[in-house]
């Protein structure tokens, strides 16, 4: 007898017109390459919905899960075990390959669409492609400002010889004076400023197949881009109107490009009622907020005190996530915010740099010279480790004060996706606890998220963070 069906929703950006090309990609991803596994799969319609119903067998065909997805805005996922044998570990993990084959999918679907975004009463810019360059500077400025710490300190050992004895305090005092600007360095790197004026970022998308976009590029160039975003801000937002698919597609074929209606889309996001409220839940000043108008998903927040903070958004992020996801997200970089992590990485990177150059030099020089790089990959690793705790306490906080704690790591889910399925493997996962990064990994993250239950109770977040993280990494070795 079979047991009650499961259900959930997967929240796709896709337009109408592609859901059920996203059906035929998983059938295609998850179900063609495993026919063993798939002995029935259906194709049906159901108010005009399209659906993909298919049955995967357990182990050795004891137990099997019937599923059912149907396509719409947001797709619906239920699923059916045949019995109560069926691990709840496997629930888990179909559940996520469905969720990773959606965002394939729009992971693909993004490589041929156009994407507009306006701030109203800003200039009009185009898209930007991050170089090699840019993403290596943007990384320095965030994450906590590590990676530029771990920069100067691998040079001050060369700048040491030519400087001398004054080298080490010139250098923490260099990478202070940029710690107590962080929020300054990154309000250079964003494209917009978001204010109680201006609160919203509006949102365009054209998704075109493969052959078509190749031609768009082909006959419209870069400046033709620009000018079809000024005549649509110009016909909408510039007359109080809303950005609309209408609007767009008259711009489109003015500059002879016949578009689809239906693989337009359109969405206005309120980013500093978001931040707003995040603030309010922190009890804390809303911080300037600057967006990048780039399709890479990503938030960071710095600045030396919430009083000085900064809120760097993409609108790659705003596209990608619900609002309710954008709210756990920018409620993690709150919590960096008001627990001045900047400054204690800081001060961690200061005093193991001090250390090794005061204490260890003198003492253990020649040592160090044949053993270096050892040392500094023991070191530097042991920082990296640490830095988990700050990060393992920003998802405890955000679940704690915003309240969603399912709903951060379905966000955390669609913006690590691609590491989600290598991180099912053991060594995979403590390459990923022992690496040079400063977030536990994905799979942790969300794993401890959704155990949490709402409202979500914890005396000292901190030391409950160091816990979870020491007991995550000896669980993965």
């Amino acid at each position: 007898m079979s047991e009650a069906a499961t259900s959930f929703v997967i929240h796709t950006e896709v337009t109408s017109a592609h859901l059920e090309d996203l059906l035929n990609f998983i059938h295609h991803y998850y179900i063609l390459p495993r026919p063993d596994r798939f002995p029935k799969v259906e194709r049906t319609t159901v108010n005009h919905d399209y659906v993909l119903a298919f049955t995967i067998l357990g182990p050795e065909g004891k137990w099997y899960v019937d599923v059912k997805m149907r396509a719409g805005k947001p797709i619906q996922v239920w699923m059916t075990p045949s019995d109560k044998t069926v691990p709840q570990t496997f629930l888990d993990q179909l559940k996520e390959d469905l969720i990773i084959g959606v965002q394939l999918f729009e992971e693909q679907i993004r490589k041929t669409t156009l994407y507009f975004a306006w701030v109203e009463g800003k200039e009009v810019i185009p898209e930007k492609r991050p170089l090699e360059s840019r993403k290596t500077l943007n990384r320095m400025f965030t994450e906590s400002m590590l990676l530029l710490f771990i920069v100067f300190i691998g040079l001050s050992f060369f700048l040491f010889y030519i400087l001398g004895p004054y080298t080490p305090i010139a250098l923490i005092i260099v990478q202070l004076i940029i710690v107590l600007n962080s929020h300054k360095i990154v309000a250079k790197m964003g494209d917009w400023t978001i204010s109680p004026k201006n609160p919203s970022v509006h949102l365009l998308q054209y998704h075109l197949p493969m052959e078509k976009f190749k031609q768009f590029q082909e006959k419209q160039k870069r400046e033709t881009l620009i000018q079809m975003k000024k005549e649509i801000y110009e016909k909408t937002l510039a007359l109080g109107k809303e950005v609309d698919c209408q609007t767009a597609n008259e711009v489109f074929l003015s500059h002879g490009f016949e578009c689809t209606p239906e693989n337009l889309s359109t969405k206005k996001v309120n980013v500093h009622q978001i931040v707003k409220t995040t603030a309010e839940k922190y009890d804390l000043p809303v911080p300037k907020i600057v967006i990048s108008n780039t399709m890479t998903p990503n938030a960071a927040a710095s600045g030396p005190s919430p009083s000085h903070g900064i809120v760097l958004i993409t609108t790659g992020l705003l596209v990608q996530l619900e609002e309710d996801e954008i709210l756990s997200v920018i409620g993690h970089e709150f919590s960096h915010l008001k627990g001045r992590d900047p400054l204690n990485l800081f001060a961690l990177t200061a005093a193991e740099y001090l250390f090794r150059v005061y204490v260890l030099w003198p003492r253990y020089l020649y040592i160090l010279l044949y053993f270096q790089f050892f040392y500094l990959m023991i070191a530097f690793g042991l920082v990296f480790f640490v830095a988990k705790f700050f990060e393992a306490r920003a998802d405890l906080e955000s679940a704690i004060k915003i309240g969603q704690p399912q709903v951060l790591a379905e966000a955390l889910r669609k913006m690590g996706f691609r590491r989600l399925p290598y991180e099912r493997l053991p060594s995979y996962r403590v390459q990923e606890w022992i690496g040079w990064d400063p977030h536990p990994p994905i799979y942790f993250r969300i794993k401890r998220l959704e155990k949490l239950q709402v409202p979500v109770k914890v005396k000292h977040p901190f030391i409950q963070s160091v816990k979870d993280v020491i007991n995550g990494f000896f669980a993965a070795i």
